[in-house]
């Protein structure tokens, strides 16, 4: 029984001093080893053998880059403005040794060195530089912390400010002026607008005006070589109309009792008008009207120089009502006479006066014609 009891434990022991002997180290990281306390050696990744029970791995240090983010912190610019700004710091271990030495807590003091320069920096700007100037403050950062870092194996990669919130009534202030200038700019292009709207619609209403002339001209000169056509026609017309008239006039060969005729019916035409006191009838009317009644003595089929006969008596053969040559004459002599006087009535209007023209200057002075 006890030989069993003996190797139980012989094999315990050997198991035990096995796993201090071999030491694995993960990829990215380094172990440091220490033997009674005091520095040995870094352990690289892999397997790694150890005196057992002399050397023991005090530290695993990790080797990639990290990030570590910072709690908003208040700042107080040059004009003595509270802001609050978070930073992210990206660093990378490389020197295990000093990392693990050089300094407590690296990350710690990492922040703590970061809080500081950001102050100084920051505390040198005003509130719109601080707004405007992000990169200007990582730059310093970044700066002041790889000298400080340095000693203690830490390289800082990059520092990033994630925010910097102004205070309520700096934001109300600001936000009152981005809208001042964003209405400023609205205001200004849609001037901009209105002043290339004005441009376009006078430069429309130019071309409108110079096309509309143009076209009135067009139309003004196709409107006079119209008149200008229809003048010629209404005058050829015209030519032709009296060439026709006067042809037909010479055809006809007109005589004292047509233009007798005429003259009687343009002598209603001369007596229109209520203004009309004094006529001068030409002499050539009155021996136009003997003729006239000559050619109507003519057509009733009596002559000139017949004179009135008595009526016989034929007794009761002769029909009642019949008119002789006698009667015939006497009738046409007195048609003749009607028609003279109704023409003479004619041609002198109411409260007028008619005359011929040897007489026209007698009566209108008053004195006593000269006898005919």
């Amino acid at each position: 029984m006890l030989p069993f009891i003996l190797v139980g434990l012989l094999l315990a022991f050997l198991a035990v001093l096995l796993s201090k002997t071999v030491r694995i180290i993960p990829q990215a990281r380094a172990g440091i080893v220490e033997r009674f306390g005091k520095y040995k050696q870094t352990l690289p990744a892999g397997l790694n053998i150890v005196v057992p029970f002399v050397d023991r791995v005090r530290y695993m240090i990790d080797l990639r880059e990290q990030v570590v983010s910072f709690p908003p912190q208040p700042v107080i610019t040059e004009d003595n403005l509270v802001v609050s700004i978070d930073t992210v710091i990206y660093f990378q271990v490389t020197d295990p040794i000093a990392a693990t030495y050089e300094i407590a807590n690296y990350i710690q003091a990492v922040e703590q060195l970061t809080m500081t320069t950001l102050r100084n920096i920051v505390g040198g700007m005003d509130l719109e530089d601080t707004l405007t100037s992000r990169e200007e403050i990582n730059n310093g950062l970044r700066g002041v912390l790889d000298e400080a870092t340095g000693k203690w194996g830490i390289r800082v990669n990059r520092v990033e400010i994630k925010g910097i919130d102004p205070p309520p009534s700096i934001k109300d202030a600001m936000e009152k002026q981005m809208r001042a200038d964003r209405d400023k700019r609205a205001l200004v292009l849609q001037a901009e607008g209105q002043r290339q709207s004005a441009i376009l619609t006078a430069e429309g209403n130019k071309q409108s005006s110079i096309l509309n002339a143009e076209g009135e001209r067009e139309s003004a000169i196709l409107r006079a070589q119209a008149d200008r056509e229809a003048s010629i026609l209404r005058a050829q017309g015209e030519g032709q109309a009296i060439q026709t008239v006067f042809q037909a006039i010479h055809d006809g060969q007109p005589d004292q009792s047509l233009l007798a005729y005429q003259y009687l019916q343009m002598m209603p035409k001369i007596a229109e008008g209520s203004a009309n006191k004094v006529w001068i009838v030409p002499s050539e009317i009155g021996r136009a009207l003997e003729g006239l009644g000559s050619t109507m003595t003519e057509m009733a089929g009596i002559p000139q120089d017949a004179t009135p006969t008595k009526r016989v008596d034929m007794g009761p053969t002769e029909p009642q009502g019949t008119l002789g040559s006698s009667g015939a004459s006497d009738a046409a002599q007195k048609a003749a006479a009607e028609a003279i006087a109704a023409a003479q009535q004619i041609a002198m209007p109411a409260g007028g006066k008619t005359s011929t023209p040897g007489r026209a200057g007698a009566e209108q002075s008053g004195q006593e014609p000269p006898p005919q």
